[in-house]
C-alpha cells in the first residue's frame, strides 16, 4: 500500500503533462480560427460562494488565516466562470446550484455573447459536465453538423488536477479582493457584489493563463 501511495503523485502528474501537451497542441491546431473569432475558447469552472466559509477565513500566499464575521452560514451562491483564452476577458453568472440545467444555461449565456462563433469549452470533469442531460444537449446544439463544425465542443483537463485551469487562481483573486475588504461585508449581498465587481468583464494577465501558449 505505501509503494502505491509514493506513485500516485507522479502517476497523477504523468497523466496532467500529457492532458497539458494535448490541450496545447490543440490550441495550436485551431490558432487562426480563434485569432479570426470563428471560434472563442473558454477556460471553464464554478465557484461555490457559503456566507460561513467565504467570510470566515481566506487563505492568503503566506497561509494567513483571516477571520471574519459570519452572519448566516446557509446562505450559498454559485458561480460559473469562463475565461476567454484569446482576449483574457472573463465573464460570469450566477446560479442557484451547480447541475446540468445551470451548465446548459451558463452555455447558452456564453453563445448570447459570441453568437457568430463557435465554441470550445476546457473544463474539468464534474458530474453535470459529463451528465445524460448535458450530452443530450450538446446532441441537439451540434445536430447534423460535421464535428469540425460543432456549435459547442468539450475538452477535459486531466482528472483531479485544479493547477491545470487558470480560471482557479481567478476565484483565489476574487476571494483575496474580498479578504481586502472584509470590513464591508456585512451581509451577504455586499459579499456577492464584491465578488462580482472583482472579475465580471474583467481582464487578466496572471502568467498561468498563458500556461497553454
Amino acid at each position: 500500500m505505501e509503494k502505491n501511495t509514493k506513485k500516485e503523485p507522479t502517476q497523477r502528474r504523468g497523466v496532467s503533462s500529457k492532458k497539458k501537451l494535448e490541450i496545447t497542441a490543440w490550441l495550436n491546431a485551431h490558432q487562426s480560427e480563434i485569432v479570426s473569432g470563428e471560434m472563442v475558447v473558454f477556460f471553464e469552472d464554478e465557484c461555490h460562494l457559503l456566507w460561513g466559509d467565504i467570510c470566515g477565513y481566506i487563505w492568503g500566499n503566506t497561509q494567513e488565516r483571516i477571520e471574519v464575521p459570519v452572519l448566516n452560514e446557509r446562505q450559498r451562491q454559485t458561480y460559473f466562470g469562463a475565461l476567454n483564452y484569446y482576449t483574457q476577458e472573463f465573464l460570469i453568472k450566477p446560479f442557484k446550484k451547480g447541475n446540468s440545467k445551470s451548465a446548459i444555461a451558463f452555455v447558452e449565456y456564453l453563445l448570447t455573447q459570441y453568437p457568430k462563433s463557435r465554441m470550445t469549452l476546457i473544463w474539468d470533469g464534474a458530474s453535470y459536465h459529463r451528465s445524460v442531460e448535458f450530452q443530450d444537449y450538446l446532441k441537439s446544439v451540434n445536430q447534423g453538423l460535421n464535428e469540425n463544425e460543432w456549435k459547442v465542443t468539450c475538452i477535459r483537463f486531466a482528472p483531479n488536477d485544479p493547477t491545470q485551469n487558470p480560471v482557479e487562481d481567478i476565484w483565489l483573486s476574487a476571494k483575496k479582493f474580498i479578504r481586502e475588504y472584509y470590513h464591508l461585508c456585512k451581509s451577504f449581498t455586499i459579499v456577492k457584489r464584491l465578488f462580482e465587481l472583482a472579475v465580471h468583464h474583467e481582464i487578466f494577465n496572471f502568467p498561468k493563463i498563458f500556461m497553454y501558449d
